[in-house]
């Protein structure tokens, strides 16, 4: 019992901050805004509110865009650091770093800076002129941005495994790149590929703060949705937002229920 003690600060502030705020979330999923009593409604609603289903869609398919290209990305970056010296790969992999932590509203004022109405890219470059980074397009490429670092810190490790003895007997034994690829390698990186993904997607659809500061409500997301009712624009229904929040865990826990099956098959 004395060796678990020191645990319990730990386990306190877990319960703090995780498990007190999720039972709270749930219990007011179930609560109306208005009246206060139990109720289903904000479940139904969600599904018969268009503007609520739509940012769940609109979250759904830009967290899958940025992830697939994020993820590719985060491929083709690791095989050409793969060719590098040592000392070169650690420092690229220590800008990746903190490229994958460089998000939030300082990424968004960054591309205000580049690719804004009056940015410096758009200034130097006239075939930028017609960009609007305040779009569903600029939206994209900043999602992208922060996809691709996040991607390289977790399939950086398991593609430097990768043998190089491994591609010269496949090529000894006649075999072409892509079949090598394709029954070796890619085999070994599987699993690495699939929670890749997932963490990307997560990400994805948990983003808040660059979104809001480019688009603000303008882009409906979910995030930005579940905020807009804690916070309120005109007046709150903080009930809702955890009703939304709910069914975005629940969809996680899905997605990576589905994937970690696939794995093991």
């Amino acid at each position: 019992m004395k060796k678990h003690l020191g645990l319990l600060p730990l386990l306190l502030l877990l319960t703090a901050f995780l498990v007190v705020p999720l039972c709270f979330m749930l219990i007011g999923s179930f609560q109306s805004d208005t009246t206060g009593v139990w109720t289903i409604t904000n479940y139904t609603e969600f599904f018969q509110n268009s503007y609520y289903y739509q940012a769940f869609f609109n979250s759904l398919l830009i967290s899958l865009v940025s992830c697939v290209l994020g993820l590719f990305g985060a491929v083709v970056l690791c095989l050409c650091l793969l060719q590098l010296s040592d000392k070169a790969q650690e420092k690229i992999t220590f800008l990746s770093n903190l490229a994958a932590n460089f998000a939030g509203i300082p990424l968004a004022f960054s591309f205000i800076i580049l690719l804004g109405n009056a940015g410096v890219l758009k200034l130097l470059l006239g075939s930028l002129a017609g960009f609007n980074l305040y779009s569903w397009w600029g939206l994209g490429l900043t999602y992208v941005y922060f996809q691709i670092p996040l991607g390289v810190l977790f399939l950086y490790p398991s593609m430097k495994e990768l043998k190089k003895e491994w591609q010269e007997a496949a090529a000894t034994l006649g075999t072409s790149s892509f079949y090598y690829w394709r029954k070796v390698a890619f085999p070994f990186l599987r699993p690495t590929l699939l929670t890749t993904f997932i963490i990307l997607f997560a990400n994805g659809m948990g983003t808040y703060e660059t979104a809001y500061a480019l688009t603000g409500s303008n882009v409906n997301l979910l995030t930005v949705r579940i905020a807009s009712l804690v916070s309120g624009d005109v007046f709150a229904k903080p009930n809702m937002g955890s009703a939304l929040a709910v069914i975005f865990g629940c969809m996680m826990i899905l997605l990576m229920t589905f994937i970690t099956r696939k794995e093991k098959q």
